[in-house]
């Protein structure tokens, strides 16, 4: 009972998350939408590899641009037992294929780490990107293990689940994929209340004081990197058994570059900021570039905002809120973000409407689509939709401007006075102590 009470959030967002789907279930027809349950599928394998990957950056201060490798190659390995499996060569629960996967990322992890946490910061990250490059030529040339452009292809229906679960629905993956992603994330959080989690911590702080009390940052950088391994393994295997095919596509640097958008759009000094870039990361590619075909753009801009002005990613927006919140405070936020609110989105409009204007007179044009709002055609051509989409775009900036001032003033406040609250409060159970 201690333990249920420690972990009910855990537990909450577990049932939260498997009933989800069922929002989208289509009662008519009996059955669950293959679309929402791929991309939920996709953002639990996304988080694992987000997760891991904050396991370099976030925990070690290792900045690597060549993390798809250990994802991809995990995801690989996973592939090829599938078809021992399916070919009567070997015999493994279905269940277990995104652990093969994770001890493939984990031997490459070895393997490649031995190599590349030889050296650190900058050094290490442009050896992480050359390896990156090696690996996906190497994917187009060798063909026994990657099978070329064309890939690895699967039959996720192996018959040998210790459930009696067929795995054909994507429903059924899903919960696969979701039990998965609970036993990774909880596993990499144990991971950093160990011992070697403290001292990446510390190696990531002070490297030079961190080796003069006796410790040897390059067994802690090595140790980090293979378990970051295992961990990106476990998520390709995931995503092997989620498409059935894994190509070279996943080896990329487009991969690797998900993970670090990923990180730090959510937030690397939080564990469960990857979690929540990567919702906004998947829903931005699975979602808005149904909708848009500067959908690319859009991610860019994001990045580079959240770098400008939110270093700390989404979670650290919400812990700035913490003292607030302790001060029981919180409420008076309310107004100035109800001010702010309309500016910000009048702003985002106008964004918008001139990023869609520019598309659709261009890439748009090409294809032969049409610009349309509520079903009326927007004449890309005309002056007067580009001098609304201006318009709003600067005078909503203005206006945000004038509201973040007075925003930036409330919240000095508060947070002033969140300070001497707690200092009182500190020196009364100090007093009480005595």
């Amino acid at each position: 009972m201690s333990m249920l009470r420690r972990n009910w959030p855990w537990l909450l967002a577990f049932v939260v998350l498997l009933a989800l789907p069922f929002l989208f279930f289509d009662w008519s027809k009996g059955r669950h939408s293959g679309f929402a349950l791929t991309l939920l599928s996709e953002i639990g394998v996304m988080a694992i590899f987000a997760l891991s990957y904050n396991m370099l950056m976030g925990q070690a201060g290792l900045l690597s641009f060549g993390h798809a490798v250990l994802f991809g190659l995990g995801a690989y390995c996973a592939a090829h037992v599938v078809n021992m499996v399916k070919a009567g060569t070997i015999w493994l629960p279905t269940e277990l294929v995104p652990l093969a996967g994770g001890l493939g990322g984990m031997f490459f992890g070895y393997v490649f780490g031995w190599l590349v946490t030889k050296q650190r910061a900058t050094a290490f990250a442009m050896i992480t990107m050359g390896l990156g490059e090696l690996v996906s030529a190497s994917a187009l040339m060798f063909m026994a293990f990657f099978g070329g452009e064309g890939g690895i292809n699967i039959d996720r229906v192996m018959g040998t689940s210790v459930f009696g679960v067929s795995y054909t629905s994507p429903w059924q993956v899903y919960c696969l994929v979701l039990a998965w992603a609970f036993i990774a994330a909880g596993l990499m959080k144990l991971q950093t209340q160990t011992p070697l989690g403290s001292i990446a911590n510390a190696t990531r702080d002070n490297f030079e004081r961190a080796q003069f009390v006796g410790y040897d940052p390059r067994m802690v950088r090595l140790l980090q990197f293979t378990l970051s391994g295992f961990f990106a393994g476990i998520g390709g295997g995931l995503y092997v058994l989620i498409y059935e095919i894994v190509t070279f596509d996943t080896v990329s640097a487009a991969k690797s570059a998900n993970a670090l958008l990923a990180v730090y759009i959510g937030g690397a000094g939080g564990f469960f900021g990857p979690i929540l870039g990567t919702i906004v990361v998947v829903l931005l590619q699975s979602g808005v570039s149904l909708l848009s075909n500067a959908w690319l753009l859009y991610v860019g801009v994001l990045f580079i905002v959240m770098v400008m002005y939110a270093p700390g990613g989404l979670i650290g927006l919400i812990y700035m809120h913490m003292p607030i919140w302790r001060a029981g405070r919180l409420r008076e936020l309310a107004v100035p973000y109800a001010r702010a609110a309309p500016a910000a989105l009048l702003v985002l409009v106008g964004f918008v409407f001139l990023v869609e204007l520019a598309s659709f007179t261009t890439i748009g044009a090409a294809q032969g689509k049409k610009f349309t709002i509520m079903g009326n055609v927007i004449d890309t051509n005309a002056p007067a939709p580009w001098v609304i989409a201006i318009g709003c775009l600067v005078l909503g900036g203005l206006w945000l401007r004038r509201e973040a001032n007075n925003f930036r003033q409330r919240w000095d406040e508060l947070i002033e006075g969140a300070k001497r609250e707690e200092s009182i409060a500190g020196s009364k159970r100090q007093e009480a102590l005595a």
